[in-house]
């Protein structure tokens, strides 16, 4: 079995940022929000975080380190940002967390590219391709400002699936394909489905807020309190085997 140990060796390595910038910028409201090497830090005003770049990039040197020119910026909140695959951005006085363009554009080009692959494939074993990666991502997302872009993907996707179906079937007419490919079920309609596996949408996983783990609850102990915390969606993982990492 691998293991890939390169997240525990950044974070052995940048152990010590946030007690320095602590201390350095005590009275200054900085913070640090750091996932193994990437990072973001938050300042008052720009000179402040430049500061706080010049105190960063010496601390990295010192470690043989250097901050990444391309990844590293010091930007407004009004006008947003990248962290972690999610867009942070506030509007007017709202700070709202949506799916990054980045990670929209990388799901989309997946899919696209499975779909093009599959003209000899059946239905099934196409469905049972997406569908792990539409929840994959789905789920990824689901704690933040996504309801619009499950929708917008949805149709995306669909679009795509339209053209797999013509091109598989040149000479057939549309009233015929749709026939074939897509039912209804229940009061669905639209259903991309075979006999036996059916397409999971990207808003069939429901939006459902973080909510901070209760810091003095022990995951050996508290059996309960942890499974509350998973739902439906979040057990299916277990289910389905993942081919896709979400960027």
């Amino acid at each position: 079995m691998l293991f890939d140990i390169s997240p525990i060796l950044a974070n052995m390595a940048l152990d010590g940022m946030e007690i320095l910038l602590k201390g350095r910028f005590k009275e200054r409201k900085v913070n640090l929000i750091r996932y193994a090497d990437d990072f973001v830090v938050t300042a008052e005003t720009r000179e402040i975080a430049e500061e706080v770049r010049v105190t960063i990039e010496n601390f990295l040197s010192e470690r043989g380190l250097t901050l990444s020119e391309e990844k590293t910026k010091v930007i407004h909140i009004n006008d947003g940002f990248d962290f972690l695959s999610w867009n942070f951005r506030k509007y007017g006085s709202k700070m709202l967390i949506k799916p990054s363009k980045k990670s929209i554009d990388s799901v989309t080009h997946a899919i696209s590219e499975i779909i093009k692959n599959a003209k000899g494939w059946s239905q099934e074993q196409l469905i049972n391709r997406l569908n792990p990666i539409i929840l994959g991502w789905t789920l990824y997302h689901r704690n933040v400002v996504s309801a619009a872009i499950f929708g917008k993907l949805n149709h995306i996707v669909w679009g795509m699936l339209w053209h797999w179906a013509k091109r598989r079937h040149p000479d057939k007419g549309k009233y015929w394909i749709v026939r074939k490919y897509w039912h209804s079920i229940s009061t669905s309609n639209w259903v991309f489905t075979s006999f036996t596996s059916t397409l999971r949408l990207f808003t069939h996983t429901k939006i459902k807020r973080h909510v901070l783990i209760k810091m003095e609850s022990n995951p050996f102990l508290d059996h309960e309190y942890f499974s509350k915390r998973y739902s439906d969606d979040t057990s299916k993982l277990t289910k389905i085997p993942f081919s896709y990492t979400v960027p």
